[in-house]
């Protein structure tokens, strides 16, 4: 048995090995492609071989394409699908086939094409009696007319129905016979309450889009007609429609849709109101507010919904409950049902992030592009809204508020008064549709639409009740706006749809606010300036009011200025993300991207002013005079050589200048030390911001979370609020560099500032340091050890001394830096070594400590006359000419090139990569120039500062 089943398995492997590759070598998996209307008469679609299959003898296609049927006076034997069908030729005196085809009959007439019987106008056809039972021959039976019946044939011709109504009431009879009129199917009596006969079946568009549509031909004057005389509801409601699909607008010379609707309503005055609404009148749809100049401010800001919202707490209701009573196109009431799902929006999304946009507090943004493909299919025939806002009072009893709509579309006497910028002009609507492809067909109903109406944006107001703290709003409005598309090739057309929610709030209070602080802060900013510049011109040793006096002074007021915006910016900021996301109850709502502008203007002046400053005050650094005192005196004589007389004399000792080459080095590099690590402080900011999450609370909704649900709807940015996380950060983080600088990097492991003022005592070199005609700093560096030019071991005895008794690098003070204000720099730089030693009595100097309100203003009250006077100073001011003694400007000025190129790209990663590209190229920029300026004033070989 075994052995039977190895040789079995092995020819069944021979027999895959030889058949399999040559079945795959020549079998193939494409076959042509044929369409349901590519085949011919006498074929039928086969579906599941996807191809044209042939009809049977005496067959040919149906009307669907998908199946044979028997040719005319054939009849059918068996029908099984698609060509398997049997036909059988009529006996000649059963010519005719009975209309389900399966029998042969005698008609009592002629044939139609399809070779079944037929009955003149007004007659059916009787082919079977009451039982079912075919009869010999058919007969046709013509419908009683007559009082007691009042019957015609069906539109099928197969039963007689009773005769439409209006027939009956204008005429007793199913005829309607002149002078009586005959319009869309119905009948009216001639007489004074029929409407016009020049009625316009014009549909209005834009701008030469405009056409005679065949829905209005065929159905307003039979809608307006049996709306007025019979108060029929179905027919108010098509007019209605129909007074909406032409954009609500209304014409006093045309008898146009609208102005049907309002002789209608003016001829219902006599009735009651709807509900004691005064625009609704009974039998009616509401579909105007009136038109009286002013009426929409009255209807949006005059009573506010009797409902709060809140954002936390036990009362937290953020779910706007809208809904929406739906029409067909015919008047008929379809139903009652909520906008959640996108019934209102065209876009395709999940159902999450579509009903986000009913979620109080969140601003909405939707838009796509969608095929006309895809909305022709879609909607066919219009569906017509009422939208309402369902409440619940104190009583818990539920309320429904109307909706007022403001269509951009709408003419009044063929003005676009909806977009005038003045809401008194408003003439405000209650019924909407989102797309319309009835009305834009001409000459057939069955064609495809000349033009599709679509609407292209659709935008949600919702408008916070001043100095409410409960969270009360006005009335909702839906603003809309429609395009007309010109239907050309559907499959290749597309539209661009939007849909949006906005809050809103009356922001005249907080611009007040601003102002104020504006100009208070505004104005000290000038008092300062005043300051600066009269120290400025203190420092400089000149009296007069000149043209650069005045371009200072703007300089200094630059600065000022842009400190005075950042202080408002970010304190704005601030406010909106602290009481907006804080809030229970809603109080407060977020500007609107067109209400940021201002803001959005004042980072921009915050920018440009803090750029001119920063700019200044490098050009100020990197053209300071500088100056190095060699305290080192030689240390005896030598024996030298003297070159060309063949004999040596004696000659002072040289003093090195590797010193002055350490001292100028060690400048060089503290040129840029700042209080903070400019790559650290662009990583943590970035990390705080896209990683741990805080850029989701410049999100504008009422969410506090750092962490969103990726699936759900992510809320548009606010730029005040990004500034507000982004500054915050900013400084925060920079802050804490600064502290911990302070506080611990400079006191544990390194201050550079310190190590080159003792630097500089120890090599015995003291440093000038003039920033202005007539004032500087002095770091005096005089050893008192004498010299500095000596061996490991003095040096480390010096250095021993220094520790045990303190630092003793004195001019007669406590400091071992000075600012000086002296009155001749040339003759500074004549006589440094001997003007520091007293000289020269003509030119000297005093010491003396400054005042408070002097460091305090940072600048000197007494003006010296007779001699200089150095101020005693234990802060290092002399930082002041350095990066370091800057970093308030830097930080700030980085923090707005980071704000703005963020608040323009909305992108926090580019944003930090340039601010960073722009540090590092604004270092290098000084560096390199300081290190030529600190060349050029101290004769220090460039070569040397490495």
């Amino acid at each position: 048995m075994a052995v039977w089943s190895a040789s079995s398995f092995a020819a069944v492997t021979v027999f895959f090995q030889l058949v399999l590759p040559r079945v795959s070598q020549a079998q193939t998996f494409s076959f042509p492609f044929r369409k349901p209307e590519t085949c011919g008469h006498n074929q039928y679609f086969d579906i599941s071989a996807l191809s044209c299959v042939p009809c049977g003898a005496n067959q040919r296609q149906d009307a669907q394409g998908t199946s044979c049927v028997c040719l005319p006076g054939f009849q059918t034997i068996s029908n099984n699908g698609g060509a398997d069908i049997i036909c059988k030729k009529c006996p000649e005196d059963r010519k005719g086939v009975t209309k389900d085809g399966w029998n042969c009959i005698s008609c009592p007439g002629s044939l139609t094409a399809e070779g079944k019987c037929h009955c003149p106008t007004g007659h059916i056809l009787v082919e079977r009696d009451v039982a079912g039972t075919l009869l010999s021959q058919a007969t046709c039976k013509l419908c009683d007319e007559n009082e007691d019946s009042f019957t015609v044939a069906n539109a099928l011709g197969n039963r007689c129905v009773r005769c439409e109504p209006t027939f009956i009431n204008t005429s007793r009879s199913c005829a309607c016979l002149k002078p009586n009129i005959l319009t869309g199917g119905l009948c009216f009596s001639n007489t004074g309450n029929f409407l016009p006969h020049m009625i316009s079946a014009a549909r209005y568009g834009e701008l030469g889009k405009s056409l005679i549509s065949e829905w209005f031909a065929k159905y307003l004057q039979s809608a307006a007609a049996a709306c007025r005389v019979y108060a029929n509801l179905t027919s108010c409601q098509a007019l209605g429609n129909m007074c909406v699909m032409n954009m609500n607008s209304y014409d006093s010379v045309t008898f146009d849709a609208c102005r049907l609707f309002q002789l209608v309503f003016e001829h219902t005055a006599g009735l009651r109101t709807v509900h004691s609404v005064s625009f609704w009148r009974q039998n009616l749809p509401w579909l105007f507010y009136g038109d009286q100049l002013g009426l929409a401010p009255q209807i949006l800001s005059t009573t506010p919904l009797p409902t709060n919202f809140s954002f936390k707490g036990q009362n937290q209701n953020t779910k706007m409950k809208f809904v929406a009573a739906s029409y067909d196109v015919r008047g008929n009431f379809l139903k009652w049902q909520t906008l959640e799902g996108g019934v209102l929006q065209l876009c395709p999304d999940t159902e999450t992030r579509l009903n986000a946009a009913y979620s109080f507090g969140t601003t909405y943004l939707q838009s796509c592009v969608i095929p006309l493909s895809k909305l022709l299919t879609d909607f066919p025939t219009p569906v017509f809204y009422d939208l309402y806002l369902e409440y619940t009072d104190e009583h818990q009893q539920q309320y429904i508020w109307a909706v007022p709509v403001l269509n951009l579309n709408l003419q009044h006497n063929k003005m676009f008064v909806n977009q005038d910028s003045d809401s008194g002009k408003w003439l405000l609507t209650r019924r909407i549709f989102l797309v319309d492809a009835l009305s834009g067909r001409e000459n057939d109903l069955g064609s495809r639409p000349r033009l599709i109406r679509i609407a292209t944006q659709i935008s949600l107001s919702i408008r916070l009740v001043p100095n409410t703290k409960n969270g009360n709003i006005y009335p909702p409005l839906i603003t809309i706006g429609y395009s007309d598309i010109d239907v050309k090739d559907p499959n290749s057309q597309f539209v661009k749809i939007s849909f949006s929610v906005k809050y809103e709030m009356n922001q005249g209070e907080a611009h007040t606010q601003t102002d104020i602080a504006l100009g208070v802060l505004g104005g000290l900013a000038v008092l300062s300036s005043l300051l600066k510049t009269a120290g400025w011109k203190r420092r400089i040793g000149s009296p007069m009011i000149d043209l650069q006096t005045v371009m200072k002074f703007l300089v200094y007021y630059a600065g000022d200025l842009a400190n005075v915006f950042v202080v408002i910016t970010v304190g704005t900021g601030l406010y909106w993300l602290i009481f907006f996301k804080a809030q229970k109850s809603v109080s407060v709502l977020l500007p609107m991207p067109a209400q940021e502008e201002r803001f959005v203007t004042y980072v921009g002046c915050a920018f440009a002013l803090k750029a001119l400053q920063f700019l200044h005050k490098l050009i100020s650094q990197i053209t300071i005079d500088i100056f190095f005192i060699d305290w080192e005196r030689p240390k005896g004589k030598v024996l030298k050589a003297v070159e060309g007389e063949g004999g040596v004399r004696s000659a002072t000792v040289p003093v090195s200048i590797w010193r002055t080459y350490f001292v100028a080095n060690e400048w060089n590099e503290i040129q840029t030390v700042r209080k903070i690590n400019p790559l650290f402080q662009v990583l943590t900011v970035l990390f705080l911001l896209e990683v741990v999450g805080f850029k989701n609370l410049a999100l504008m909704d009422s969410s506090s979370s750092l962490s969103r649900n990726p699936s759900s709807y992510i809320a548009p940015y606010s730029h005040i609020l990004r500034y507000a996380v982004s500054a915050a950060l900013w400084l925060v983080v920079g802050l804490i560099q600064i502290m911990f600088f302070a506080v611990f990097y400079e006191r544990f492991i390194e201050d550079k500032i310190r190590q080159f003022v003792d630097l500089c005592c120890m090599s015995n070199i003291s440093v000038f340091l003039l920033s202005h005609k007539c004032f500087g700093y002095y770091i005096h560096g005089r050893s008192v050890h004498g010299h500095a030019d000596t061996n490991m071991e003095e040096m480390n005895m010096n250095l021993k001394r220094e520790a045990k008794n303190g630092p003793a690098r004195l001019l007669s003070s406590s400091a071992s830096t000075f600012e000086q204000n002296v009155k001749a720099y040339h003759t500074m730089n004549k006589f440094l070594g001997s003007f520091i030693d007293h000289v020269h009595k003509e030119v000297d100097y005093l010491i003396k400590d400054k005042l408070l309100l002097e460091r305090i203003l940072g600048m000197e009250f007494i003006e010296p006359m007779e001699k200089s006077i150095f101020y005693n100073d234990e802060g290092y001011s002399f930082s002041s000419v350095l990066y370091y003694g800057n970093e308030a400007t830097l930080l700030i000025y980085e923090l707005l090139f980071f704000c703005v190129v963020d608040l323009a790209c909305q992108n926090f990663i580019l944003a930090a990569f340039l601010t960073y590209l722009q540090q590092e190229i604004f270092r290098f920029i000084r560096n390199i120039i300081g290190q030529k300026n600190l060349a050029s004033k101290t004769l220090v070989d460039q070569r040397f500062l490495i």
